[in-house]
């Protein structure tokens, strides 16, 4: 009994550094340009049609910007996306069950997140290319 108690709490400290690494350094994309003769209607349906297409809900809908929230199992993210005729911006706003933590001055977040973000920056960057032709 003591000899695994003993074993637990060697154990401990790796399970501890194991679970650091499914943080990533929370990092807000560069902006998506949009190429001139584009209209800002034709840069909104891009956006729109990339949240539901990876299932984000949008929450708010203005002119040139909106929130999005992605929910699974126990965890959300939410998003805010500000767009006009030259540039889509995608902002971290917040989130719940993600591990986000301010560590010495820096962000950080489940490691997820970002394959997130860059399928929805992926999607928005192929919609524009589409509405351009």
């Amino acid at each position: 009994m003591l000899r695994s108690r003993i074993s637990l709490l060697l154990l401990l400290p790796a399970l501890l550094l194991l679970m650091a690494f499914r943080q990533v350094p929370l990092v807000d994309p560069a902006p998506i340009a949009v190429p001139a003769k584009l209209s800002l209607v034709q840069v909104d349906k891009a956006v729109k049609q990339a949240l539901v297409k990876r299932e984000w809900l949008i929450n708010s809908d203005q002119p040139g910007k909106l929130t999005a929230t992605y929910a699974r199992r126990d965890f959300s993210v939410q998003i805010g996306i500000t767009y006009d005729t030259k540039q889509v911006q995608i902002k971290y706003l917040g989130s719940s069950n993600l591990k986000y933590e301010v560590k010495n001055g820096q962000a950080w977040i489940h490691k997820n997140y970002q394959s997130w973000i860059q399928n929805l920056e992926t999607d928005i960057s192929g919609n524009i290319a589409m509405e351009n032709f």
